[in-house]
């Protein structure tokens, strides 16, 4: 497809992770707590936990802190109450931008994100001020090395996703919501565990940025906003032209 998706960002985000590692396993960690509180703490029974226990397996986390995180949870240990706010708003040059937080601190929270939007030039709008530009929908992400492109397209199509992106490095699957567990559940059974498998937010439509200056300055506003502690998942309209995307430092 032509440019680059807000799916295609993964190179730089990764990079930009490995340098937080210490604020990437806490917010795994207190989406795993949530996780177990809002359903069984079996992954087996949990969808929503599989997804964050799957998440922690790839980005290192060693499998003693996940495992007394639910523990906690099962002995009534953790007395964390945390709640899920989504905050949307604009980036400079109309940029629409939704993020997702997981907060102990309603307050704090708006604080901190609307700072951000400040400071960067934006501006922090109501909920359902750009929702309606997303569709809600499963986003499973395999590195491309796990099969062919056929392959990965014609076992994603028959086990109920509604279509497949193409990356030199890995394929991006999308699904309705409703069916996201079940072509989750099938493709890891084929391919083994995917690099990522959530719901998120898929622009329907997107702007193309070919100003790497504007380019950058978008990313610095979406890395202090993934800085926040509370902070969980940001997400735009936006993709990066290839010659953009080839000088994204």
């Amino acid at each position: 497809m032509a440019g680059h998706s807000q799916f295609a960002n993964i190179k730089h985000r990764k990079g930009a992770q490995d340098a937080k590692k210490a604020k990437i396993f806490t917010k795994i960690i207190r989406e795993i707590t949530v996780s177990a509180k809002s359903g069984q703490p079996d992954p087996e029974f949990n969808p929503r936990l599989r997804n964050a226990i799957i998440e922690a397996r790839n980005n290192n986390m060693p499998k003693d802190r996940v495992d007394a995180a639910i523990k906690k949870v099962i002995a009534g240990t953790d007395g964390d109450n945390f709640e899920e706010i989504r905050y949307e708003g604009y980036a400079p040059n109309g940029i629409a931008l939704i993020v997702e937080a997981l907060t102990d601190n309603r307050n704090r929270t708006a604080s901190e994100v609307r700072s951000i939007f400040t400071k960067m030039g934006g501006a922090l709008g109501e909920t359902g001020s750009v929702g309606f530009m997303f569709d809600r929908v499963g986003v499973i992400q395999f590195e491309s090395k796990v099969a062919s492109e056929e392959k990965i397209f014609e076992s994603a199509i028959e086990a109920g996703a509604d279509d497949v992106e193409i990356n030199p490095e890995f394929y991006i699957i999308f699904t309705q919501p409703e069916n996201f567990i079940a072509v989750r559940d099938i493709l890891t059974k084929q391919f083994g565990d995917a690099i990522s498998a959530k719901l998120d937010w898929k622009a329907k439509n997107l702007m193309e940025i070919s100003d790497l200056d504007q380019a950058q300055k978008l990313l610095k506003m979406v890395d202090l906003l993934d800085d926040c502690d509370d902070v969980q998942n940001v997400t735009g309209n936006y993709s990066f032209s290839d010659e953009v995307a080839k000088n994204i430092g």
